[in-house]
């Protein structure tokens, strides 16, 4: 019985390993982010092992005192390297299979400065036309414009400061025709996506328009999308 104990909680301990490097390793360039997924999947499949395992050894076991701790921890361990990417996965279902948000599916900001940066992306820089736009209107209807009762420069100083505080490297900052350029990257795997704003004038205000694309991957599972709300958020408030 001892055996299967210290097996639920090595099975535990590997399974949320396999969960905390997916990430890092895939920023840091260990290994290509496919390979991040495929640990992130099997620490998944060894998380419900765990939490099997630790559950029959609770049962079988009666433990008391640090046994009894010890299972618990690899059942919480297990269940955690389970529920995290089954999480990501349902949200992976809930958005469209897209990788390019933007605010005007119309007429879309146009990256001029971050095209070098983007040469040897798999993802184009192009927009995908009308079937991205539908599944966009599908998947994220409240991703709209943005209308600012101030002038374009005072927008566009304002559009900045909200692109900073969020972290973005400024790749390209053109006042007078009102585009910015930037990079943003995700805090666990690392990946590079970019972003374009544009600033016109409009009435006697300001319409600001975001673009959020992904270098990478079919679906952001909707990390572009929440970008854009989030930066819309910032600068309505501003």
């Amino acid at each position: 019985m001892k055996q299967l104990r210290a097996l639920a909680i090595l099975v535990a301990v590997v399974a949320i390993l396999l969960l905390v490097c997916a990430g890092p390793g895939t920023r840091l360039g260990l290994w290509h982010f496919r390979t991040g997924f495929t640990l992130l999947r099997w620490g998944a499949y060894l998380g419900i092992a765990g939490v099997i395992l630790a559950l029959i050894a609770l049962v079988a076991t009666r433990p008391r005192g640090g046994g009894l701790v010890a299972l618990l921890v690899a059942l919480a361990l297990a269940g955690a390297a389970f529920v995290l990417p089954w999480r990501m996965a349902q949200q992976a279902r809930r958005v469209p299979p897209i990788h390019d948000i933007t605010t005007d599916t119309q007429n879309p900001p146009e990256f001029v400065a971050v095209l070098p940066l983007r040469a040897d992306a798999p993802n184009p820089a192009t927009y995908g036309g009308d079937s991205v736009a539908a599944l966009q209107r599908q998947g994220y209807p409240d991703i709209r414009p943005l209308q600012l009762d101030v002038p374009p420069a005072e927008a566009f100083r304002r559009a900045r400061a909200a692109a900073e505080a969020m972290d973005w490297e400024i790749v390209s900052a053109d006042t007078a025709a009102g585009r910015l350029e930037a990079t943003a990257t995700t805090p666990w795997f690392g990946f590079k996506d970019d972003v374009v704003l544009r600033i016109r004038p409009e009435g006697t205000g300001s319409r600001v328009d975001v673009r959020s694309v992904s270098r990478v991957g079919r679906s952001d599972v909707g990390t572009n999308a929440k970008r854009i709300r989030e930066f819309l958020s910032r600068l309505a408030a501003a």
